[in-house]
């Protein structure tokens, strides 16, 4: 049994002072063969904590049932970080943003569409304490005070930047209290006066800062609202994330160090996020919404001291001199490089064209209205609506009200285009961007493929269900009578492939390929030439692709691969003229 807290400004580990040198390292977005690599780097660059989200939708992905095994081994982690002896910070909150799908949220909460958030709602209490009483548990022995290294515990992320129920912070405080966490507690917020009282309990709760840059300022705000404990930040921003269609963020480690300097020179503690970024494998990337919909990349290589594939960079020989001057660093032997692979071409020799597999992949449900994703209990990727229409009907706009996210539109399975939920205009007036239609005589049938791109993960935009949320216009008249299919490609073991044919007209596609590995190692898949989709290998799900960057590689780690035969599908969404992928030594980020 340890003890860790505060006394007189400082925090107190055993009865001696300690500063704390945080990295955050994201289990879930690393494979677990890799845990112990990254956690032996966060060490020998002089760091002696770890810190760590925990995503409730990872962890009870349908409601009531728990995965707690494989990439979602939180405990496993937890060990390895204790054997090498390193601290640990958990942050359990029922929210985590964290660049993640839904803030951490679990996607099946949106069924109910009265549902409230982060707040004092008690159906929404009544799922965080379920999770609780299965989750906390697994916890409580990994606790400093029951001998384990877990010496702090957050109870809610940044709360001060979406809300302002106290009494919600005080009902998750007194739930982790009741379930046996007698570890210390904290916040973490921005450095401004409205998220500071949003998002804080000063009096029985640690507050922390987090920020990219300028510590002093946010420290000074800290300090006018809690003076007597220690200045800790909870997020020091060394890096940053990428959103489809923007360029890839990169930031200098002359900045990063000085700073760090600073705060360690001061006397405060820190915790870099990231330390590792690793990869939003699946559909579990998150989007931002701030002027419009931002969906992330599935690269989170944030630019941090480790690379999304677990090397070290310039930035970590940087942080490591500065902590140097401070402690002397632990005596601790590096793993050996992992292996970086180039396997070349490989060819995709078979295709399955997803109208023809739709009844492979689900069982069709006839509604009234469209109905989105979380009605019909699914979570994330794709759906598909399909109605008839009666003719003729001359030129008509379609609208779609409203389409979150990204809609591919048919007539009689021909496509038309795409609408966007970030320029899709309601109104009746054609513009050149806009998809209108003529519907013969005979009629025609509608398709509409909506893909998830990744729920919103921060801000008042949280509340984001997926698919079409309203209706389907042909000018002012509202259609009826839907059949959907749910495509959450989680399983493609029925798909019926064929050799591939010449195709005139976009439509989406499952195309695979198989090839030979000799020895296993870590590589990079560049899709150049395809244009918009999903990668799977071997069955896991490498993640999306998006011709527009800023991404160009998508990272294969060495576990996923078997040495002789793998599999590969790709699910391209539009074209690809020639049906090939490379396998390269070097991510392509930007």
């Amino acid at each position: 049994m340890s003890s860790f807290g505060i006394h007189a400004g400082q925090f107190i580990y055993e009865g001696q002072p300690v500063q704390i040198i945080s990295g955050a390292i994201h289990y879930f977005r690393i494979m677990p063969a890799y845990w112990e690599d990254r956690l032996l780097k966060l060490k020998a660059c002089g760091f002696n904590t770890v810190e760590t989200y925990i995503p409730w939708n990872l962890h009870e992905p349908k409601e009531g049932v728990y995965s707690f095994e494989g990439i979602s081994n939180v405990v496993e982690f937890i060990d390895i970080a204790n054997k090498l002896g390193l601290f640990v910070i958990i942050r359990p909150s029922p929210y985590i943003c964290a660049e993640w799908e839904f803030g951490g949220l679990p996607a099946w909460l949106l069924e109910d569409s009265n549902m409230r958030l982060r707040c004092l709602y008690r159906p929404f209490l009544d799922k965080v304490d379920a999770y609780y009483d299965v989750l906390l548990p697994k916890l409580r022995p990994l606790l400093c005070t029951n001998g384990g290294p877990i010496i702090a515990m957050q109870i809610e992320n940044e709360y001060g930047s979406y809300g302002n129920d106290t009494l919600y912070l005080e009902y998750l405080k007194q739930g982790m209290i009741d379930r046996g966490i007698d570890v210390l507690l904290f916040t973490s917020d921005g450095g401004a006066d409205h998220m500071l009282q949003g998002g804080s309990l000063f009096s029985e709760v640690l507050a922390t800062v987090n920020f990219g840059s300028r510590p002093e300022g946010s420290f000074a705000k800290l300090a006018e609202y809690q003076p007597d404990k220690p200045m800790m930040c909870m997020e020091y921003w060394n890096g940053w994330f990428d959103h489809w269609g923007e360029e890839h963020h990169v930031r200098g480690y002359e900045g990063v160090a000085d700073e760090l300097n600073r705060m360690l020179q001061a006397g405060a503690s820190v915790n870099f996020y990231m330390f590792h970024g690793g990869t939003n494998f699946g559909f579990y990337n998150g989007a931002n919404y701030f002027h419009q919909y931002e969906p992330t990349v599935t690269s989170y290589d944030y630019d941090a001291l480790l690379d999304e594939s677990g090397e070290i960079t310039d930035k970590y020989l940087a942080i490591q001199k500065v902590i140097s001057r401070y402690i002397d660093l632990p005596s601790v032997t590096l793993p050996e490089p992992i292996q970086k692979r180039s396997y070349g071409t490989v060819r995709m020799t078979e295709q399955a064209k997803l109208f023809d597999q739709l009844d492979q992949l689900s069982e069709p449900v006839l509604r009234t209205c469209p109905e989105t994703m979380e009605q019909l209990g699914q979570d994330y990727g794709f759906i598909f609506y399909k109605t008839k229409v009666s003719g003729p009907r001359p030129k008509s706009k379609i609208v779609l009200q409203d389409v979150h996210d990204r809609a591919l539109i048919y007539l009689d399975d021909i496509y038309q285009g795409v609408i966007d939920r970030n320029n899709h205009d309601h109104s009746l007036e054609i513009q050149d961007h806009d998809i209108a239609v003529e519907i013969p005589e005979q009629g025609a049938t509608l398709g509409v493929l909506v893909e998830n791109q990744g729920r919103i993960n921060y801000g008042w935009m949280l509340k984001d269900p997926k698919g079409i949320t309203e209706g389907v216009r042909l000018e002012r008249q509202f259609l009826y009578h839907w059949e959907i299919h749910t495509l959450p490609l989680d399983d493609l073991s029925n798909l019926a492939f064929e050799q591939i044919q010449e195709c005139d007209t976009p439509v989406p596609t499952f195309y695979k390929g198989l090839f030979q590995v000799d020895e296993v190692a870590d590589t990079f898949l560049k899709l150049e030439g395809w244009t918009k989709g999903v990668v799977f290998l071997n069955g896991f799900n490498l993640g999306r692709y998006w011709s527009k960057g800023p991404q160009k590689t998508l990272y294969v780690p060495a576990p996923l691969l078997h040495a002789g035969e793998n599999e590969l599908i790709i699910f391209e969404l539009h074209h690809t003229l020639d049906p090939i992928v490379t396998f390269e030594k070097h991510a392509e980020l930007g």
